[in-house]
């Protein structure tokens, strides 16, 4: 996606923060909120539209279509200048806090005259919110741990920040180079991303040094040189560039994409066959004679190893699989045969059903589940005659996609007592239900617990979507006995979501371990709201390698009669 698209997304977010502070309609700002979302997940480049071409995107009307051009030609919009003007930067600064909301954000402005994080920390500490109104122990407590999400995520940033920015690099030193990737946490997809590590092969590292520090988002050269060079961007990272000579590639790949603790292994691993590792091969420790370097297939062999997928790469287990030769066959976005979570404009989605089934056709999907919001999720206004409607849209597209089948679900809400919408007549008329925890989220480990269990005992439901209900760097996960959630949805057949969302990647693989260890099946889903949310795939999958499951562990691998049959044993 083109950085216009998500430049334009953020200040039309922002003004939309911006109203919610000043006391806007709050129609207007969820229209704003919606337009942001279609901005950033279209698929061209907004850049150079027009009015009319602005306006095709969906949700975005001729008001905030203009708001665009606005952008387009000044690199801002003026209507969130103004605001900005008219309230004060403390303000602005407090709403960055995930827990804290724009009216509360004010009223510690207004009533304390705190207008920094630290001071509004300091302040709670001292008891000074307490005579505030709507201020008790709970919502300090609350904006303490928001603070502390927001110190954790530092200066990270999401995967497909990080991925994109890392793809645009490698694109524009390609030519230059033998071979040109990515390493580092990043290829070994972690959640959110520091560094930037690109490697490069070259045997004149200093054209592609100089193109590195030419390209167009660079602010500053932090070091330069013909083995590192290192930069900072307008996207606020770091990123490392490495050029090795060509015969190093595979040992320098190996380890640059790290772990650190799982190099410390291979590194003992080489010593106690009389060897030595490092980034430009490996080589016998008595003579100091190369072995193999080329790559990294040849690295791993030498050491008694089979090549260990770079997801896998965490000293987690994964040298002690390797040497017994049990590392899993990891599951992969070519494996995927369906989709069983994605939304259209019915509810929060900003493309049509139309559009969205074609988005998945065209990733060459055999079957696709279309599954908007529940009545119970007030703000999308769902109601049981929309949702019908829906459905005989679907039966009726399904004729124009003879090699995709349409599956037509939902996405419940698990209320807190872990009751969802509809009654089981009602919900025995879709292919597939999704639920999910929307509200509620700070209840206890015990009542959270109860609430998942209770939704995986109803038949209707066949997956609990974005299990932990996170937003990383802006909402810690719910409090839940997870064992024991686990061992209700392995025992009443309910798949668990890894959901691709870069802000979600959820579960986590570190609970996918366990689940898997208890028995549990996953769906690994979109959860698409626009065209471009189809991409993000690719997350979810890095997420569930993570977690080392294998096709056979993911329903939406199966074919279609397998899955129908997963489904129907639970109604």
């Amino acid at each position: 996606m083109a950085r216009a698209n998500d430049e334009a997304a953020d200040l039309i977010q922002e003004l939309a923060d911006l109203l919610s502070i000043t006391g806007g309609d709050g129609f207007k700002i969820r229209a704003y909120e919606k337009a942001a979302r279609a901005i950033a997940g279209h698929p061209d480049d907004i850049s150079g539209m027009d009015l009319a071409g602005l306006r095709k995107i969906p949700a975005v009307g001729e008001a905030i279509a203009k708001k665009v051009l606005d952008y387009n030609a000044t690199g801002t919009i003026r209507q969130v200048e103004d605001l900005r003007a008219q309230i004060p930067a403390g303000v602005r600064a407090l709403t960055a806090i995930p827990t804290l909301g724009p009216k509360k954000a004010l009223a510690v402005y207004e009533e304390l005259g705190i207008s920094s994080v630290p001071e509004l920390a300091e302040a709670i500490k001292e008891g000074r919110l307490r005579g505030l109104k709507g201020f008790g122990a709970k919502t300090e407590d609350n904006i303490l741990h928001g603070i502390d999400l927001m110190r954790q995520a530092g200066e990270r940033v999401l995967i497909d920040v990080a991925a994109d920015l890392a793809e645009e690099i490698v694109a524009a030193l390609s030519p230059l180079a033998e071979r040109c990737t990515h390493a580092g946490s990043l290829r070994r997809m972690r959640e959110t991303i520091g560094d930037v590590d690109i490697l490069a092969a070259s045997t004149e590292p200093r054209p592609i040094m100089e193109a590195f520090t030419a390209l167009p988002f660079v602010t500053d050269v932090i070091a330069s040189g013909d083995k590192k060079t290192s930069i900072r961007t307008t996207r606020g990272l770091q990123v490392d560039l490495r050029v090795v000579p060509p015969e190093s590639w595979g040992a320098a790949l190996q380890y640059f994409t790290g772990s650190q603790g799982h190099n410390i292994r291979t590194r003992e691993i080489a010593v106690r066959a009389g060897l030595k590792l490092s980034e430009y091969g490996l080589f016998s420790a008595e003579s100091g004679e190369l072995i193999v370097s080329e790559t990294e297939e040849e690295v791993y062999e030498r050491l008694g190893l089979p090549w260990v997928p770079p997801t896998l790469r965490e000293d987690g287990g994964e040298i002690e699989a390797a040497l017994k030769n049990e590392l899993p066959r990891l599951v992969t976005a070519q494996d995927l045969r369906g989709d069983l979570h994605s939304h259209t404009d019915l509810t929060d989605g900003v493309a049509t059903l139309e559009e969205m089934v074609a988005a998945a056709a065209e990733r060459g999907l055999e079957y696709y589940a279309i599954t908007d919001h529940a009545p119970n999720l007030f703000m999308q206004r769902m109601t049981d005659e929309k949702m019908l409607a829906q459905r005989e849209q679907v039966r009726e597209l399904q004729a124009k996609y003879p090699d995709l089948t349409l599956l037509h679900g939902t996405e419940l809400n698990i209320d807190p007592d872990g009751e969802v919408d509809w009654d089981a007549d009602f919900l025995a008329g879709f292919d597939v239900c999704v639920a999910s925890v929307h509200s509620a989220f700070t209840q206890s480990q015990a009542e959270m617990t109860r609430r998942f269990v209770r939704a995986c005992e109803n038949p209707h439901v066949h997956v609990i979507g974005h299990p932990t209900a996170r937003l990383i760097g802006k909402r810690s996960p719910v409090d839940a006995d997870w064992d024991e959630v686990f061992r209700a949805a392995a025992r009443t057949g309910t798949a668990l979501e890894v959901d691709s969302f870069p802000d979600r990647l959820d579960l986590p693989a570190d609970l996918i371990r366990r689940a898997r260890r208890l028995g549990v099946k996953f769906s690994i889903d979109t959860d698409a709201h626009a065209l471009g949310h189809h991409r993000n795939i690719r997350y979810g999958v890095g997420t569930a390698q993570r977690g080392w499951l294998t096709p056979d562990d993911v329903i939406n691998t199966w074919p279609l009669d397998r899955l129908r049959a997963f489904l129907r044993k639970r109604s």
